[in-house]
Formats: structure tokens, C-alpha cells, sequence
């Protein structure tokens, strides 16, 4: 089976024709040899290493791999043991205790592989993985690109958040001094780029964002030269870009990489010991993972974000990282403790004291909060509840144009569910609109669900328009 754990044989690694393999970082021999000695599918060994299928399939077929972040990628899924990292030219991993794989418990956090990045992971570390990502994101590197999304990828981040020593000082001597202006204008440009974010989706500024931290951001971050408290400054401003990139990586679901920037946003997050950020970066986490289906993780990580918003004073995170857990676990069926969760996302938004929150924590309102309502209602399949929250969703600010698409389209699906399918088109017709404007996956599959539950009204004249709509702006269904 696919999820099956990829088990390589320990004396696999003092084979002849896999040591030429890692020798010579052949990965298409080392993975074809793989699959012999287990008989693992092609799908088994990207689902360990975490890439595309087919991206596996180009490799074994001879396409060479020279990242040293896939090969360490490669190095992690196949538990490579450290003599035969060396063989490979790459580091050795320092040893960890056992600990059940992939899972982040309400009490503590437990690392998904046995062979992990040193604990002593240092933020220059953060920020080569970072000026490598973007440089790789920028020039459209397919090996980037086939890169999937795995829960996994979030298991290890979210334990060095909790468990890593205090960050080292982040100061460095570098050859161009760094001031509050360089870091001001860093937030200037990512509050203009969250804008366009919310305004036109998550693809129209996506390619730009990345190379602003391409070509401006990372000269800052490898040559400038900063003592302590401004260096904190500066990683807690690239931290924020780089959150957003990764969110606007998600909305164009391209998944695996948004979980690449907003890993290595919660690191940065954690070396500048901005807590409140590296809250709202795990709160994403969860958004995505419980978007993708993987309810577990997104509850996990929602509640790593409800502990870390605690600690960072911050009611209104408190209560959107309530609001996460409350819909990980809608996905998952459990009412009573999703109820549980909404009453407390209420308590702690009401506790808030909306005039100390950060800038970035703005779209969080009563408004955001309704729809939240409502997506967990919608799940739950209790939906005289949730056309009441939608409804009172769309009295939002017209600026956040996404997110109106998002809640038009919510309670379009919700009269579709309640057997009222003109209302549905009439509400859909008004998300189609707005999602015309967007370049926004997450909008369309939104539009898309709502043609499938029109499906069985397909012969109504309102429906047959409506749906005709939809094929018309967005292309026939595939």
C-alpha cells in the first residue's frame, strides 16, 4: 500500500551497486535498486522521499538530481545511515531517540523520522535553506516544482519550535550595515503584496513575491551586517514574506511548496523570538493540512498554534487558532468538540484587544469568524446553522475581494445541500464574479463543488445556465 512505511533492508546500505549508487549520487540507480530489494512501487518511494510520482519516475529513467536539499530530502525518506551519507558527500545526522513517526500530540510534539537535522540547527542554516528555496522558486526549478506535500514535512518544524534551545544571537559582520529602514521597507512591501494577495488571489503576485526575497531580501540576510536586536528585526521581517509567499503557494495549490516557505517562515519566526508570528504561521499549517483532508495534523498544529498564541498574549490569535481546531475536527465528525472549540474561539475574540494586534493579524475579525462558523457547520451537515454564519460572513470589507468569493461560494453550496437551487445560482453567479477577478485555485474548486452538488438539478433552466456559466469562464470540467 501506498502509505506503507518504506522498509530498506539495514545491510542494503554495504551493498556494492548501492554504495556505486551514493558514490556517484546516481538516485535513478539508487532508486531502482530500492524498488528490487523491496518491491516498492514508484508511488511508495516518492510518498517516503517526498516527491511527485512521476518526478520519481523521470529519475529512475535517468534524470539527474544535484539539489542538496532533494538529496537530503532523498537521504531523510530512505533513513539513509550516516556512514552511507558520507559515501553520498553528505553530512552526517546526529543520532535521536525513537519516537512514534509522524505524529504531533496535544501534549508534546514527537519527530516524524528517526534520522533528523541536528537539534543545533543554527538561523544561518535557516537562511541558506531559505536563499536556496527562493533562488530555485525564481528560476522555475522542476525539481522544486515535483516537490509534494507531506505531513510529515510539518511534524519536524513544529517539534524544533517547542523543543529547540533559545535561538543563538542573530548578529553577523557582514559587509553592508543594516537599519530599521532596510527592515521597514521590507514590511512596507509585504503589506502592498498581502494586499494584492487578498484583492486578486494568491497567483497574481506570487512570482514577484519571490523574487523581492530573491534578489532583495537574501543579500540582506547573508551580507548585511547587524548586531542582535536588529537582526531579530530583520528575520521577523522576512519571516512575514515569506509566510505570505507560502499562502499564496497554497491558494495556487501548489502545495509542497508552500509547505517549504512556511517551514522555513516558522523558522525564522522562531530564531527572531516572535512568538505571535510563529503562531499565525502554524495556524496556516493547519489551514492547509486540514484543506488537503489530513484533519489530524491540522488539529495537531492548530493546537500548537492555540500554545504558542497563549504565550504570546494575543487573544485574537488564541481564538482564529480555536477557530482551526474547530474545523480539523468538524472534517473529522467530532460535534461535540468542535462546539467546544467555537465557544472558546468566541470567549477568546471577545478578550481581545484588537488596538495591540499586529498588522498582519487584521483580516481576523467577526466577519472571518462567521464564515469559520460556517465551514464547520457546512461539515457537520447542520446547515440551518450554517447559512445563518455565511450569511453574516459576506458583511466583510470589500477589500478582501478572495475572501468574499470564498463565503459567496460557501453559501451557494450550503442552499445546494438544503434542495434550493436557484438561490444557490443566484449566490454562485455572484462568487463567479468575483472569482474572475482572482487568480485563485482555492476560489474555482470552490465554484467546482458547488457544480457538483447541482449536479442532480441539472435539467432546471437556472441550473443549466448557471453551470453553463461556470464551463464558460472556467473551462469545461476535465
Amino acid at each position: 500500500m501506498l502509505l506503507d512505511p518504506l522498509r530498506i533492508p539495514e545491510d542494503a546500505w554495504s551493498h556494492g551497486a548501492v554504495l556505486t549508487a551514493l558514490a556517484a549520487r546516481d538516485i535513478g540507480a539508487l532508486f531502482r535498486l530500492i524498488a528490487s530489494l523491496t518491491g516498492a512501487s514508484q508511488s511508495q518511494i516518492g510518498a517516503a522521499v517526498g516527491l511527485e510520482q512521476g518526478y520519481v519516475s523521470r529519475i529512475m529513467a535517468g534524470r539527474k538530481v544535484t539539489s542538496i536539499d532533494v538529496l537530503e530530502r532523498i537521504a531523510d525518506g530512505c533513513r539513509i545511515p550516516n556512514q552511507a551519507r558520507i559515501t553520498m558527500g553528505l553530512a552526517p545526522r546526529q543520532a535521536t531517540s525513537p519516537a512514534t513517526p509522524g505524529r504531533l500530540t496535544p501534549g508534546g510534539l514527537t519527530p516524524g523520522r528517526p534520522s533528523e537535522p541536528p537539534a543545533n540547527r543554527t538561523w544561518q542554516d535557516d537562511v541558506r535553506s531559505a536563499a536556496e528555496l527562493w533562488r530555485g522558486d525564481v528560476n522555475r526549478r522542476d525539481v522544486l516544482r515535483q516537490v509534494a506535500f507531506h505531513t510529515a514535512g510539518y511534524t519536524l518544524p513544529a517539534l524544533r519550535w517547542f523543543t529547540a534551545p533559545d535561538p543563538a544571537p542573530v548578529t553577523q559582520p557582514g559587509r553592508n550595515a543594516i537599519g530599521q529602514p532596510e527592515i521597514d521597507t521590507i514590511r512596507a512591501m509585504t503589506a502592498t503584496y498581502r494586499q494584492l494577495d487578498n484583492q486578486y488571489g494568491g497567483g497574481h503576485a506570487r512570482d514577484t513575491v519571490a523574487r523581492y526575497l530573491h534578489q532583495e531580501v537574501t543579500p540582506l540576510l547573508t551580507d548585511g551586517r547587524f548586531d542582535h536586536p536588529t537582526g531579530q528585526r530583520l528575520l521577523g521581517a522576512a519571516a512575514e514574506l515569506a509566510q505570505l509567499a507560502g499562502w499564496q503557494a497554497y491558494d495556487t495549490a501548489q502545495h509542497g511548496i508552500a509547505q517549504r516557505y512556511l517551514t522555513l517562515a516558522l523558522d525564522f519566526a522562531h530564531a527572531a523570538a516572535d512568538d505571535g508570528l510563529g503562531a499565525e504561521i502554524l495556524a496556516a499549517m493547519s489551514h492547509q493540512a486540514t484543506y488537503l483532508g489530513h484533519t489530524t495534523a491540522g488539529l495537531d498544529l492548530a493546537r500548537a498554534a492555540g500554545q504558542t498564541a497563549h504565550r504570546a498574549g494575543l487573544p485574537a490569535l488564541t481564538a482564529e487558532a480555536h477557530v482551526m481546531q474547530a474545523h480539523a475536527l468538524a472534517k473529522a465528525n467530532d460535534e461535540r468538540a468542535c462546539a467546544t472549540a467555537l465557544h472558546k474561539a468566541e470567549q477568546a475574540l471577545d478578550r481581545a484587544d484588537r488596538s495591540t494586534d499586529p498588522q498582519w493579524l487584521s483580516y481576523f475579525d467577526e466577519a472571518y469568524l462567521s464564515a469559520k462558523f460556517g465551514h464547520c457547520f457546512h461539515a457537520l451537515g447542520r446547515n440551518t446553522h450554517a447559512e445563518r454564519f455565511a450569511a453574516r460572513s459576506l458583511r466583510m470589507n470589500d477589500r478582501f475581494v478572495r475572501g468574499k468569493a470564498f463565503n459567496l461560494a460557501l453559501l451557494a453550496n450550503i442552499h445546494a445541500h438544503q434542495g434550493q437551487p436557484e438561490r444557490a445560482c443566484n449566490v454562485g453567479a455572484q462568487a463567479l464574479t468575483l472569482t474572475t477577478q482572482l487568480r485563485s485555485t482555492r476560489a474555482v474548486r470552490y465554484l467546482r463543488d458547488l457544480q457538483t452538488q447541482l449536479a442532480p438539478h441539472r435539467r432546471l433552466p437556472a441550473v443549466r445556465h448557471f453551470t453553463g456559466r461556470i464551463n464558460a469562464t472556467l473551462g469545461p470540467r476535465r
